[in-house]
């Protein structure tokens, strides 16, 4: 696998013969490397995909059929469960057993998900209202769903795996065929996948993956005339560049995107669990992850309580390399990302924010960095406002219900959204008031197959996962029959 990518089910090098190194952010050190593609290997992936797609072996495939290959697929990935484990770990620096737990099982979950949606594909029959013919005819009209075509893929470094197989379960259970690029940080489960689709029995070409930067393959991909479908997941500034490439060709394109997710904490709230899950609610996945309960809003009469039993969870958790198992937090993914996250540190207190733990960036090898927890800014400043996707909070209290929703508000972004309460009707109160695509009661960053995710505003649109996801990925193409 290594120095080798998947186009037209054969594992080639990149037509240029450049490479890159993969780079273990534990020790900032290379322990591989992978093709540098180029638009000449863009061109070549698409035109694969694009014969698998009229090749019959495919397009032709029994619904049942492409249910049981991705079935065999999620039970390949089981098989190697510690491997993908081992491999996510060294290639992104979370928690070896955190990638085995959440990454890895949630992914053999949604293939098992998905594969049952490609024997449930329907149409509907339609009454229309044209005037009955005299002949005593009449007329008959029907939908179908039917692939969109070939989907160009673009996914994001801080759940690579689970990234890969939110784009390519539903491209394959709705009969399209696919080009993927993985995070330039972090391919090597991509590619490790792409070698158990081969082994389930996927003909050749429906499955493609390509790496290389992001300037390069994810732009010829997101403005390549010949993909009928751009699914894109990253960052709101990169997904805008996306979306704009997307259009230039009329492309269809879904985008889920960034997040600054706000956490309200009622004063009537489980205190105990409310500390805990604003707590993992940052800290997971070193806060970079798109829900990343990132703004912390405690009602005043209990805000200190929360904020120092968040601050003192945060200060005791072990800091390590991922494949150590008792590590609880890993570092960042690259260098450029903590030092992202380091500035935007440094600009907050500039803006005012007094630091309750952490806030040192660390000059180490590894690119570590102590969970922060920042406090005393003005909700307009920057730490408050934009996306740091790193382990910093920010935390700030309100007095009234209408004024924490409306902190929760002031937005641009608009992905997901707690509320930790134990009070029913100011749950129901709150929950069609907040501005989000996905609101967790007493909970955060739980997602489920059935359970359809995306957001509004800055953070996207389109939606991943449950029966929902079916429609990014197919047309409806109506029939009139006079009969």
């Amino acid at each position: 696998m290594a120095g080798t990518m998947l186009i037209g089910g054969e594992w080639v090098t990149s037509v240029s013969g450049n490479t890159q190194d993969v780079i273990n952010p534990a020790t900032a050190e290379a322990f591989t490397y992978v093709p540098s593609a180029n638009m000449e290997d863009v061109d070549k992936a698409v035109a694969a995909a694009r014969m698998a797609f009229r090749n019959p072996k495919w397009s032709q495939m029994r619904p049942s059929h492409r249910q049981r290959a991705l079935l065999k697929l999620a039970d390949l990935l089981e098989s190697n469960i510690d491997e993908f484990a081992e491999l996510e770990s060294l290639d992104n620096g979370k928690p070896v057993m955190m990638a085995n737990r959440v990454d890895v099982r949630s992914s053999i979950d949604y293939l098992r998900y998905i594969a049952g949606w490609a024997t449930k594909m329907e149409g509907r029959t339609v009454d229309v209202s044209f005037p009955r013919p005299r002949d005593g005819g009449g007329y008959f009209a029907y939908t179908a769903q039917e692939p969109v075509g070939v989907v160009g893929a673009i996914i994001p470094w801080n759940f690579p795996l689970n990234m890969a197989v939110w784009k390519i379960g539903p491209a394959l259970a709705t009969g399209c065929t696919i080009v993927l690029k993985p995070a330039s940080e972090t391919p090597l489960t991509a590619l490790r996948l792409g070698e158990l689709i081969l082994e389930a029995g996927f003909p050749e070409g429906v499955v493609n993956i390509i790496t290389g930067s992001g300037s390069v393959v994810g732009a010829a991909i997101s403005s390549h005339p010949d993909i009928d479908k751009i699914a894109f997941t990253g960052s709101t500034e990169v997904g805008r560049a996306v979306g704009i490439a997307a259009m230039k060709n009329i492309t269809r394109v879904s985008l889920e995107l960034g997040g600054k997710s706000p956490v309200l904490v009622f004063d009537d709230a489980d205190l105990d669990a409310a500390i805990a899950g604003a707590t993992s609610a940052i800290f997971f996945n070193q806060g970079q992850a798109c829900t990343a309960g990132s703004r912390l809003y405690v009602q005043r009469s209990v805000f200190d309580q929360v904020i120092e039993g968040v601050a003192a969870r945060a200060a005791n958790m072990k800091i390590g390399p991922g494949l150590d198992p008792t590590t609880q937090m890993g570092p960042l993914v690259s260098q450029r990302q903590r030092q992202s996250v380091c500035n935007y540190i440094e600009k907050g207190k500039k803006q005012g924010a007094a630091v309750l733990t952490g806030g040192s960036c660390p000059d180490s090898p590894g690119y570590f960095l102590q969970p922060t927890i920042l406090t005393g800014m003005p909700q307009a400043s920057d730490v408050v406002q934009e996306e740091i996707f790193g382990p910093v909070l920010v935390a700030m209290p309100f007095d009234e219900v209408e004024e924490a929703v409306s902190l929760a508000n002031d937005s641009p972004y608009g992905l997901a959204s707690s509320i930790w309460s134990n009070d029913h009707k100011k749950i129901h109160r709150v929950i069609p008031d907040l501005q989000a695509g996905t609101v967790w009661v007493n909970c955060h960053n739980l997602l489920d197959p059935n359970l359809p995710f995306g957001g509004n505003k800055l953070s996207g649109f389109g939606r991943e996962m449950g029966r929902a996801v079916l429609d990014l990925y197919t047309e409806t193409k109506s029939v009139l029959m006079a009969v």
